[in-house]
């Protein structure tokens, strides 16, 4: 398969889930498939991988997300794969990015979403730095507000969760998803660049939990 060829592919791709999640209102849009795009291609230039399943893993990664499809962890690698089918993309490489659909949520602190491939591995990295720092924060509350959850109440404590099941049905409120995944997700990077950009944005989060307390309680 050629470069050109594969850049084909790859535009397809992206008008395909862009027409599928644009104005998606929870922080799982379009623009969140495109800033993991980006940030794979970021990371991908400083390791031994191939760039054509990196860029479809990441397009294709959140295409239907178990969350919004009453858990179910098979219906974005079933869309995935439909997609690339009918594009006629060869077998191994249909199979290496449902791989990577299928593991690369986070699905509780306990819980372990291993990536067999760097190209998953970079993906995986991806996503989980949309899901920290100053967007990370957005997100949250964007998801938070789209589930009807209050931003904190401070008698309902963190739980880091032992099983997929209890991670995926809990309701707690936003302030406790920091400490349930996201303060988590810096010490799960799998690639250098990835534990690298995760350190800064880590940092922002801690400094913006510090200042929300101290207004939560009527200091600065």
């Amino acid at each position: 398969m050629d470069t050109d060829y594969k850049q084909q592919i790859i535009d397809k791709t992206i008008q395909f889930v862009r027409q599928k999640l644009e104005g998606e209102g929870s922080g799982h849009d379009w623009w969140h498939v495109y800033r993991v795009y980006k940030n794979a291609l970021n990371i991908v230039a400083s390791e031994e991988a191939d760039e054509f399943i990196v860029s479809l893993g990441a397009l294709l990664h959140d295409i239907a997300d178990f969350k919004f499809h009453g858990g179910d962890t098979e219906v974005g690698p079933r869309v995935a794969r439909e997609w690339l089918e009918s594009l006629s993309i060869d077998e191994n490489t249909i199979k290496q990015v449902e791989h990577i659909v299928r593991n690369v949520s986070f699905k509780g602190a306990k819980v372990k979403s291993p990536m067999e491939t760097i190209e998953g591995k970079i993906v995986q990295d991806a996503d989980r730095l949309d899901a920290i720092g100053a967007i990370g924060i957005a997100r949250t509350f964007a998801y938070g507000g789209y589930k009807e959850r209050v931003i904190y109440n401070p008698d309902i404590k963190p739980e880091l969760h032992e099983t997929f099941e209890r991670y995926k049905n809990n309701e707690s409120h936003s302030i406790n998803h920091f400490y349930e995944k996201l303060l988590l997700l810096k010490d799960l990077m799998n690639t250098e660049t990835g534990k690298k950009i995760a350190e800064e944005r880590h940092k922002f989060m801690e400094l913006y939990l510090q200042q929300f307390y101290d207004e939560w309680d009527g200091g600065k």
